[in-house]
């Protein structure tokens, strides 16, 4: 199903253990004019990071296996994932973890429950600094 269109949509991978968290957001990103890719914890991102290389990571931070703290960590760590941006996804509006995503390299921080208009126009915005 692969068309020079959908080759051209940028590709966000949505990593959220709470399964109905994550299917909002993909679906709404899809609507939204992406191609989206999805993870249900910290180990699966890393792999479906690693083999489809997206343009975007939106990470929650409260995962099993491997949390989203250190799965962006490695993203970070890796010259394959490097560059991509990572948006740190939270429940937990705590005064200190805006600062501790920013340690591991977070590009952005959002803050759960969020509109997914909120959602998508920081994709848009973490985009277009990455293209400049």
């Amino acid at each position: 199903m692969t068309n020079s269109a959908e080759g051209a949509k940028p590709l966000v991978l949505v990593v959220d253990d709470y399964q109905d968290a994550r299917e909002m957001y993909a679906e709404y990103l899809e609507f939204s004019g992406f191609r989206v890719a999805e993870a249900s914890n910290g180990a699966e991102a890393l792999d479906k990071a690693f083999a489809l290389l997206p343009d975007v990571i939106l990470m929650d931070l409260s995962l099993p296996i491997i949390d989203g703290w250190e799965a962006t960590r490695r993203l970070k760590s890796d010259d394959r994932t490097r560059a991509i941006p990572v948006v740190a996804l939270t429940g937990h509006a705590l005064a200190g973890e805006g600062t501790g995503a920013q340690e591991v390299k977070c590009d952005a921080f959002v803050i759960k429950p969020c509109l997914p208009d909120t959602l998508v126009a920081e994709v848009k915005k973490v985009l277009a600094a990455r293209a400049r």
